[in-house]
């Protein structure tokens, strides 16, 4: 499979997208990476890794959508037919069937515009989910929206859920995903106007739906994908970060405050190591734009090597398990589901 990488997205680009590039496809035998960045940057930093691979190849982009670009700026560089950065070069090939997916740890405004323009939206679509893997009680949950649409309707919410129980079903390896909608209290009736809105839709859906829940539910294993608005979304990952953050430091501290608690440190430490390895975003790498018509994969802008490695594990994943294809079929099937529904 051929797998398009970002060469210009993470924060220190190009450096952790060349490592990651040559050690997934040492790793790999069926991967193929296309590098799309600027050439003379990216070749120098290949004897830093052991030199070029055949199965490697370095596509040039002349520009790039940076970590500053914003409003009229970032849409033009997406938009544009002509445009020459990476992530438009990239999609194109995407596009074109020169390549199965695209994965970016770049300016995440600018990998949904440029999807969105360059690749479009599945038939029925209406807004595409940006997705991410939550840690929570018992391994992993599928969250959706978590930015890409701050205002949404009950259909969009439902179109989440269809997406996301597909996604859940290949990354989490679940049957039949449990789904919980975002609230403010368990109870039916209970939420925003949103909320109140989705829930039937969601009941009658066929999909498993759990009903509301709250925050204690999420962590605490209870689903398997919450879906919410992506204001709500965005303001729970980067709320959740901090505290993980700061849980963590503060075990740090109080764990080096004396020798008896350093002692007790050092005993736990491959309790510690495994707690910090389920809470490091390196570990998943990165996650689907859901609905777009193409594979395309968003990594944290703090990616580094071991980061960008993950994140062309979890795409080639989803290649092999035609991802795209079964979202394309659930999204189908509600809207099938809705017609009827509107029939009788």
């Amino acid at each position: 499979m051929k797998l398009v990488l970002d060469a210009m997205g993470s924060d220190t680009c190009p450096l952790p997208e060349v490592e990651g590039a040559l050690t997934a496809v040492r790793r790999w035998e069926d991967v193929h990476v296309l590098l799309v960045g600027d050439e003379s940057r990216v070749r120098e930093l290949l004897p830093r890794f052991g030199g070029a691979h055949p199965r490697v190849t370095l596509v040039h982009a002349a520009d790039a959508i940076t970590m500053q670009d914003k409003g009229l700026t970032l849409a033009l560089k997406a938009k544009r037919k002509d445009s020459q950065t990476s992530m438009a070069i990239g999609m194109e090939l995407v596009k074109r069937g020169e390549a199965d997916a695209f994965v970016s740890a770049g300016n995440t405004g600018g990998i949904l515009s440029t999807a969105y323009f360059r690749l479009g939206l599945l038939p029925g679509v209406e807004r595409p989910g940006l997705t991410t893997l939550f840690p929570v009680h018992g391994g992993y949950c599928v969250v959706l929206d978590i930015g890409a649409n701050p205002e949404c309707t009950p259909e969009h919410l439902l179109q989440f859920a269809a997406m996301g129980s597909v996604y859940a079903k290949l990354a989490l390896g679940v049957d039949n995903p449990r789904v919980g909608l975002i609230s403010n209290g368990e109870e039916p009736g209970k939420g925003n106007d949103l909320v109140k809105g989705a829930f039937p839709l969601l009941e009658a859906s066929g999909l498993n739906f759990i009903g509301n829940v709250e925050g204690k539910e999420l962590f605490g294993g209870a689903v398997d994908v919450a879906v919410t608005d992506g204001f709500t979304g965005n303001v729970m990952l980067k709320s959740s970060e901090a505290v993980a953050k700061l849980m963590t430091d503060l075990i740090k501290e109080h764990l080096m405050s004396s020798p008896r608690t350093k002692l007790g440190a050092l005993l736990a430490k491959p309790a510690f190591d495994a707690l910090k390895k389920t809470l490091d975003p390196h570990e998943v790498g990165a996650a689907p734009l859901l609905g777009v018509n193409g594979l395309v994969f968003i990594g944290h802008g703090r990616s580094n090597a071991h980061a960008i490695v993950s994140a062309i594990h979890t795409t080639r994943q989803a290649v092999q398990g035609h991802l795209l294809e079964a979202v394309g079929s659930a999204i189908q099937e509600q809207l099938a589901n809705l017609k009827q529904r509107e029939s009788v």
